[in-house]
């Protein structure tokens, strides 16, 4: 195991790791953390979660998190101990890696007290797809939402409990993009008339933009942005471009970064960085004409997951990077991002805190991280 001396941590907490490792050490402390690019200070916020998927922050401070079996919980930094369940949630189709998933406040939640989240949803034989809600949230000694509308559901669902995707992003214009993965059937994904594998673009009242590059229908679905993709898990806005930036699933290797084009192929599964969990090929490799390059991959596979920009000044030397949680590699990845171009790569907390599903920058300033491995916990990262 790798231990947080690696990155030389403040030589008056070092003793606090010993073999225990750095999350108990954090439990009873703000550990002091040097990185290749800035000293940052990292402390537990929230743990007791189960399964947590998502975190979100609403004006007031207070936050919003997923639990993967069905929960969503309001959360207040400044009382960490208390918990409050949100009452009003749809039913919720909990199979393998499906669940409640994500969930963001609107661009205008001060005014309208809004909210979107994914789930699986259950028809009426049982099979589930990803879908996409929007609620008002009402917060105070006992929240619930009301006036749930869904806003859009996988019209073909299956028996899968794989590849969701699930993550949500409102553009500066205020649509919404949203992903779905491939379901665990690969040729889905080169379906433009099956939402499934492909990122989705839609209206906050479920309408369909009317530049999307589909829009008329007529060579696919009206509301699919982009087709070819795996599983992403994670997606963002890049705050100096306003572009859509999305991180997927590979297999064995393969996990991509891409800025998903309006119309645009991605190629899975006709083409791939990774290969099979068997080993085998596939499709005809790692290239062909009309399929999207990724700008980036990783092989072997880190299984990424939620991913945000640092777009603050409380870590001058984060500033501008994307970072993504790793799921195998149980690490958040910084990159370094010159334009469209990743130019170098740290991993940070390698196999200390555990598998990281999500990751936000938030309006306080600070990066939030979220892991799910046994009891799920929150961290906050600050300046030095």
């Amino acid at each position: 195991m790798r231990k947080f001396s690696k990155y030389l941590v403040n030589s008056i907490l070092l003793a606090a790791f010993s073999v225990v490792g750095v999350n108990n050490a954090i439990a009873d402390n703000r550990v002091s953390v040097k990185t290749n690019a800035a000293t940052v200070y990292i402390e537990k916020v929230f743990s007791g979660l189960d399964t947590p998927w998502a975190l979100a922050m609403l004006p007031d401070g207070k936050m919003i998190a997923t639990e993967r079996d069905g929960r969503m919980v309001l959360l207040n930094p400044k009382n960490p101990k208390r918990q409050q369940t949100i009452k009003g949630l749809p039913k919720i189709g909990v199979r393998g890696q499906g669940g409640l998933l994500d969930v963001i406040p609107d661009r205008n939640f001060a005014q309208n007290n809004t909210i979107y989240f994914t789930y699986s949803a259950r028809d009426r034989i049982g099979n589930l797809g990803t879908t996409l809600a929007r609620a008002t949230l009402n917060t105070g000694n006992s929240p619930w939402l009301e006036n749930l509308t869904v806003l859009y559901s996988m019209p073909k669902k299956d028996r899968s409990g794989r590849h969701f995707g699930s993550r949500i992003v409102q553009a500066d214009d205020g649509t919404l993009f949203f992903t779905i993965g491939d379901r665990g059937t690969q040729p889905r994904s080169q379906d433009p008339f099956d939402p499934a594998g492909s990122v989705m673009r839609i209206n906050t009242d479920g309408s369909i933009p009317a530049d999307n590059p589909h829009a008329d229908g007529k060579k696919a679905l009206p509301e699919v942005w982009s087709i070819g993709h795996r599983n992403p898990q994670g997606a963002t806005l890049n705050p100096r471009t306003g572009e859509l930036w999305t991180i997927s699933h590979g297999a064995r290797g393969g996990d991509e970064i891409n800025i998903p084009k309006a119309g645009k192929n991605y190629g899975w599964p006709t083409i791939s960085y990774g290969r099979n969990y068997s080993g085998t090929k596939i499709g005809v490799g790692q290239s062909a004409s009309g399929l999207e390059q990724p700008i980036f991959y990783w092989d072997p596979s880190i299984a990424p997951s939620g991913a945000d920009f640092y777009e603050g000044t409380g870590i001058p030397g984060w500033n501008g990077n994307l970072f993504v949680g790793a799921l195998r590699g149980e690490a958040l990845v910084r990159l370094t991002v010159d334009g469209n171009k990743i130019t170098s790569e740290e991993r940070l907390f390698e196999e200390e805190l555990g598998r990281i599903r999500d990751v936000r920058y938030m309006p306080d300033g600070a990066l939030w991280i979220v892991t799910n491995d046994g009891e799920g916990s929150i961290y906050r990262i600050t300046g030095g």
